[in-house]
């Protein structure tokens, strides 16, 4: 995909201005990515391109450059500052451990040839050293397939699901290829076989969660569900607002006009409101009136009635008298206590393991997420195990959604049509 992405605009009138560089960690590692050049670009350019081995890069006649170098740490850039490469590639990106390097090369991705596409690039596989920040920067903003807008830059981003079934003669050729990909242990066999960015070894919802099955399209609410909304604070780190639905098993309709069958209890998660910064776990340290006013907003755009639901029972700690209980109140934003009793924080995290599996079962209520609840889906099904509890989250990963999920399956709701939670 690297190579031909390049390849598309060889030959466009670009001559030397159309530059790229493909990167990896070391020299020896570029070496599959050069074996292919070798394999294709010969066929299909001839004597027209020629590849310089002192220099390692690939030079066409009418004068355009694909070079293969290494990058390996955050300093290995300034080998390449002031360069101009209209198109730089990334191989396995999630061999990089964080993301100071990607990010400092988009300064080199630029042309000052009037004309010039700027592509930046790159594959990679799920798991290694540097897999969560690549969920978190290019995978769970949208779904893949779906073009994303990031808000600070206004620069597009799109991730392309890619499977192994769309290579037959890979499959065709080495059939014991798959064998030993279902013999890896189990987030790998997840990462590699079936390309699941939703891993973590030993996570708590990790071997149950699958966005093919937890997470559907929106679709219009029945009036006769039932919908409130759960709350975890935070400041320094992030709060979280969930908007639920509880089915009374009536049937619905999904945006792609798939008609969808419900069981009494079913819970969806219909809207969201986390407030961070855009860097992991990282709180806005807003005021209760600012977020009460950001609820109340969102509210007024969702075509349900939406009722107090539970919340972390924090909010009502008083200092000087007031609490951010009061603050909310005060902007028309009420709440009930959460059940924080011993023993509640395991009774939650098996109601939400219950509700996930359900989804694969013919019966039991279940908890389904809206594709456009991106932090959920970020954030919930990579959640670790606490390592001195197994039966509990680690409460220094960011757990902030998890939470007010908990609250909400803890709550006993009673509604005319369905049972209590």
């Amino acid at each position: 995909m690297l190579l031909m992405d390049f390849a598309q605009f060889v030959g466009r009138g670009f001559g030397p201005a159309w530059r790229g560089i493909l990167l990896r960690q070391s020299y020896p590692q570029l070496e599959e990515v050069v074996a292919k050049s070798f394999k294709w670009f010969p066929r299909i350019y001839g004597q027209r391109a020629v590849f310089n081995s002192g220099h390692y890069y690939w030079k066409w006649n009418t004068g355009e450059r694909l070079y293969f170098r290494h990058a390996a740490r955050p300093q290995d850039y300034y080998n390449y500052h002031g360069h101009e490469y209209p198109w730089v590639g990334w191989d396995e990106l999630t061999n990089w451990k964080d993301e100071r390097l990607y990010l400092d090369m988009m300064s080199v991705c630029r042309s000052s040839h009037p004309g010039v596409p700027r592509h930046y690039r790159a594959t990679c596989n799920p798991f290694g050293v540097g897999h969560h920040w690549v969920k978190h920067r290019l995978i769970d903003p949208a779904p893949r397939g779906r073009v994303y807008r990031d808000p600070q830059t206004g620069l597009l981003r799109l991730a392309i699901h890619s499977h192994y079934q769309e290579n037959p003669h890979l499959v065709e050729n080495d059939p014991d290829y798959l064998k030993r990909l279902e013999a890896l242990d189990g987030p790998k066999r997840e990462a590699w076989l079936l390309g699941s960015w939703d891993i973590v070894a030993g996570g708590m919802f990790g071997d149950l969660w699958d966005d093919r099955r937890h997470v559907i399209e929106p679709f219009a609410i029945p009036p006769s569900w039932y919908v409130d909304r759960s709350f975890d604070w935070g400041s320094s780190r992030p709060y979280s607002v969930g908007w639920w639905a509880q089915s009374d098993g009536s049937d619905v309709t999904l945006r792609d006009g798939t008609r969808m069958a419900t069981r009494p209890g079913d819970l969806f998660r219909i809207a969201e409101l986390y407030g961070w910064t855009g860097k992991p776990n990282e709180g806005t340290q807003e005021l209760a009136s600012e977020i009460a006013r950001k609820i109340r907003a969102a509210e007024a755009k969702l075509p349900v009635e939406v009722r107090p639901g539970p919340a972390d029972s924090s909010i009502w700690n008083t200092e000087d008298g007031h609490s951010i209980a009061d603050s909310m109140a005060r902007e028309g934003v009420y709440w009930v206590m959460a059940n924080k009793s011993p023993g509640s924080r395991a009774h939650g995290w098996e109601l939400l393991r219950e509700r996930l599996k359900n989804v694969g079962k013919p019966d039991g209520p279940r908890l389904l997420v809206c594709s456009h609840c991106r932090q959920f889906i970020r954030t919930v099904p990579t959640l670790p195990r606490d390592p001195f509890d197994m039966d509990d989250v680690d409460s220094d990963s960011e757990d902030h959604i998890a939470d007010e999920t908990r609250y909400r399956l803890l709550a006993r709701v009673h509604t005319a049509t369905t049972s209590q939670l």
